[in-house]
């Protein structure tokens, strides 16, 4: 098996230096308020500002989400808003599922792939406005509900597969929406899948040389000093006022996946 070819990186300049820090410190603050790993974010910065290619700004932003998501948790795990075993139980399927989509992935079309995505952010928003979660409430594991978490990871994985989204904007919804979570819990537990998934995906994107380990620790310990702050906001936000930013947070996503649809379908 021959080695990847060497990837041309970004020059070490200081504006390299300051838009890596920059872009940590807002992903930092986004994943702690909304317990999504800040991928959303650090991608589309890496191509816009520094030029990345895609896989290489997916991969550094993966190896980036490690540090950031482990702050996360413990700022939420000290609030008891951490569902360990259903964390465990999604990243399990999570990473069968990242296979299943890497399987998936040249014979799907992605153009019908993000409008079906986009399409479901759709009913996730309607649906933030009709279900407020309680703070008092929690996920009850049961045979049940442990195989459905299994399930959601693997359609969580199959999507990270197919289009590079996944983690809390599809987990945070469902576990609301579906498994009737808190807001708080949700996002702390979506924090905690993340880890495992996140180092196993690291792991072969090493391998790949398709990842630059200067750009993910300057984004990661950046993004490390704002988390607790997002997620200390995320404690004093009325859960409806939650539900809100949330939602207009998912639209920005659906819009930036939309877009992508429509220039696939020109291409």
């Amino acid at each position: 098996m021959t080695d990847a070819p060497a990837r041309v990186l970004a020059p070490r300049t200081p504006a390299f230096i300051l838009t890596c820090i920059a872009t940590g410190l807002l992903a930092g603050l986004l994943s702690g308020l909304f317990g999504v790993g800040g991928g959303t974010v650090i991608v589309p910065l890496l191509v816009l500002f520094l030029k990345f290619d895609q896989r290489l700004a997916a991969g550094t932003s993966l190896a980036a989400i490690v540090p950031t998501a482990a702050i996360g948790v413990i700022s939420y795990a000290v609030h008891g808003s951490v569902a360990w075993v259903p964390a465990i139980l999604l990243a399990v399927g999570a990473v069968v599922g990242a296979q299943i989509g890497t399987w998936l992935l040249p014979r799907i079309s992605q153009t019908a792939l993000r409008w079906g995505f986009v399409a479901f952010i759709v009913v996730v928003i309607a649906s933030l406005f009709f279900v407020i979660p309680s703070r008092d409430a929690h996920i009850e594991v049961t045979v049940v509900t442990g195989i459905a978490l299994v399930v959601v990871g693997v359609f969580t994985g199959i999507m990270a597969g197919l289009i590079g989204v996944g983690g809390g904007v599809i987990v945070v919804p469902i576990l609301v929406l579906i498994f009737g979570a808190s807001d708080l819990e949700a996002k702390g537990t979506s924090l905690l899948f993340m880890i495992p998934t996140a180092l196993s995906g690291t792991i072969g994107n090493l391998r790949r040389k398709n990842v630059d380990l200067l750009a993910a620790a300057l984004v990661g310990v950046a993004a490390c000093t704002t988390t607790a702050l997002g997620a200390w906001i995320a404690t004093l936000l009325d859960p409806f006022v939650a539900n809100i930013l949330f939602a207009a947070f998912l639209v920005f996503i659906g819009t930036q996946m939309a877009i992508k649809a429509v220039r696939g379908r020109k291409r």
